[in-house]
């Protein structure tokens, strides 16, 4: 019996894991740029809790992981000029930190009093890899098609955004970020547009989020019933012995 409790465990953790997930992406509905999450769910074969030598073993349930959905978001628009969208999928605005380089699909930027285009967080925007400094004197920039940002008819910046080929080498940070956790470099994108005045929005649904809710809560009440089950099956096969001794 045990056999069948301790597989009925490891489901009850993964759906406490996709619990989380589903309920972070709720909660994350409304975030510029967020990119909703599922858990991958394999199977890992064990040695049985008794008689090891049948086979096969016991088939347990296996955490592989978080999967990104790196769609496009909808594109609303603010009429902020230091907002932007980047119109395509896989692409992101490169940023500054501590650690070095970080990636992000949220472009809701400000502006420091020294000039230069930060995140929310104060994190300096990478334009062709130099910091984008703008004159606050000159009034709001511009985006051209080129990226180029231009202040009352002078260029005094340039935006650009970054493609990597494969979207799985990105993990992700805090506050929207991603980092890269390869050797392998991304390479400037050329026909991304960047919208002035524009955010993207999560690609959260929520109607299918709150669907997911109620499937996982009915899959763990499944489970724990049948673990249950299981167990009040193995206290009457004990009683029983211990009445026939």
């Amino acid at each position: 019996m045990e056999n069948a409790a301790y597989i009925g465990l490891s489901r009850q953790m993964t759906l406490r894991r996709e619990l989380d997930l589903v309920a972070n992406n709720i909660a994350n509905a409304d975030t510029t740029g967020f990119k909703v999450e599922q858990l991958l769910v394999g199977a890992e074969i064990g040695q049985r809790a008794r008689n090891d030598s049948i086979r096969p073993s016991a088939s347990f349930v296996l955490d592989n992981g978080v999967g990104r959905d790196f769609g496009q978001g909808s594109i609303k628009t603010t009429g902020r000029p230091l907002d932007f969208a980047l119109d395509g999928e896989g692409a992101f605005f490169v940023v500054q930190d501590a650690n070095g380089q970080a990636y992000t699909r949220d472009g809701a930027f400000t502006m420091d009093p020294e000039g230069r285009l930060t995140t929310k967080q104060g994190l300096p925007v990478l334009g062709g890899g130099a910091e984008i400094v703008l004159d606050p004197e000159l009034g709001p920039p511009s985006i051209g098609p080129d990226g180029s940002i231009t202040q009352n008819g002078r260029i005094t910046g340039q935006m650009s955004s970054v493609r990597f080929d494969a979207l799985g080498v990105l993990e992700k940070g805090g506050d929207g970020l991603y980092r890269n956790r390869s050797n392998v470099q991304p390479t400037e994108t050329t026909d991304v547009p960047i919208l002035q005045g524009m955010l993207e929005s999560s690609n959260v649904n929520p109607l299918v989020e709150i669907t997911n809710l109620v499937e996982i809560s009915r899959a763990y009440e499944s489970v724990s019933r049948m673990v249950e089950n299981t167990n009040d099956l193995s206290r009457r096969a004990v009683e029983r012995l211990g009445k026939a001794a």
